[in-house]
């Protein structure tokens, strides 16, 4: 689990099922795990609650999207699971699949209703903040379309594009995160809880493309 300066990095916290926790799943959890579309059909027929929680809090969408079972996604979402449920961490389905890099999952979900614009995990993020951090460029392009907000500060006083420089390791991916960010019209002057800014956070890591980008984006 990695840190920064004694933190718990935003993306760091998610936890999937278990092997152990996995195998103790019994109905609408197994179904989604093992990706059981016409079980899930069939328990919600006879009944079954199509948000239920197992010990972490997880609803069986959690479960089915940290599986990456999109058909069981599906059946769970017709069979009125609730889209923007959060587990114990306070994630959920949209921001789990940020996170994967899973970009089928996250689209189907995103196309079901799930929203991009949730404030998610104990950081107060967002499932764009989760993937700028990781460079998941396709993803953050996938949240960007699907209205997710550009400029939320999450509780470590940082924004999605802050912390594609801050958490990032200046590669072609973050590179890519920050270039969709900018253009889709990310406020590149909002600094940090010490006042740097994007450009001086870029700038003091030797992120040269960065650098540039965000010149060319009136970045002071």
């Amino acid at each position: 689990m990695a840190a920064l300066g004694g933190l718990l990095l935003p993306a760091a916290a998610q936890m999937p099922p278990s092997p152990a926790e996995a195998a103790r799943y019994s109905g609408l959890h197994a179904a989604a795990w093992q990706g059981d579309a016409a079980r899930i059909v069939q328990l919600l027929a006879g009944g079954a609650d199509p948000n239920s929680r197992d010990g972490h809090g997880r609803t069986p969408l959690h479960v089915a999207t940290f599986a990456r079972r999109r058909e069981a996604v599906q059946a769970l979402a017709r069979g009125g699971a609730d889209l923007g449920a959060l587990e114990n961490d306070r994630y959920d389905a949209v921001t789990i699949a940020a996170v994967a890099d899973d970009e089928e999952t996250l689209r189907l979900l995103l196309s079901l209703g799930a929203s991009a614009r949730l404030i998610t995990s104990r950081y107060d993020g967002t499932a764009l903040i989760a993937a700028a951090h990781l460079g998941h460029d396709g993803v953050v392009r996938q949240l960007i379309a699907a209205g997710a907000p550009l400029d939320h500060v999450n509780n470590l006083h940082w924004t999605a594009l802050i912390e594609s420089i801050v958490l990032g390791n200046g590669g072609p991916r973050h590179v890519a995160t920050l270039k969709a960010l900018l253009e889709a019209g990310a406020n590149p002057q909002l600094a940090d809880r010490e006042g740097r800014t994007p450009l001086a956070l870029a700038r003091a890591r030797g992120y040269e493309p960065m650098v540039t980008l965000l010149i060319k984006a009136g970045a002071r």
